[in-house]
């Protein structure tokens, strides 16, 4: 009995050392103003760049046709919103 006790000593004492050691690393990384403000600033571009340019490059195509139509504007404008919502969700999901 005596040696099972001593296993199981054994066991927890490497569970808490386990335990004790993820939360001393779990501090020392613990997110700074800066990093979380640049991880926003970038997830921000990750959306904006695509709708932005999705725009503009949907205005210039609309720009080359005759007459007044927004059809080229609308629908870069769309694709950069989901390539946009794609770009976050691949980083996040990093």
């Amino acid at each position: 009995m005596s040696n099972d006790n001593k296993r199981d000593d054994d066991n927890l004492t490497q569970q808490v050392e386990q335990r004790v050691k993820r939360l001393i690393r779990a501090q020392k990384e613990k997110p700074t103003v800066l990093g979380q403000s640049l991880y926003m600033g970038t997830l921000g571009l990750l959306l904006v760049l695509p709708v932005v340019g999705g725009a503009y490059l949907g205005r210039w195509i609309d720009g080359m046709v005759a007459g007044y139509s927004v059809r080229w504007t609308l629908s870069c404008l769309f694709l950069g919103l989901v390539i946009g919502v794609v770009n976050v969700y691949l980083l996040v999901k990093e």
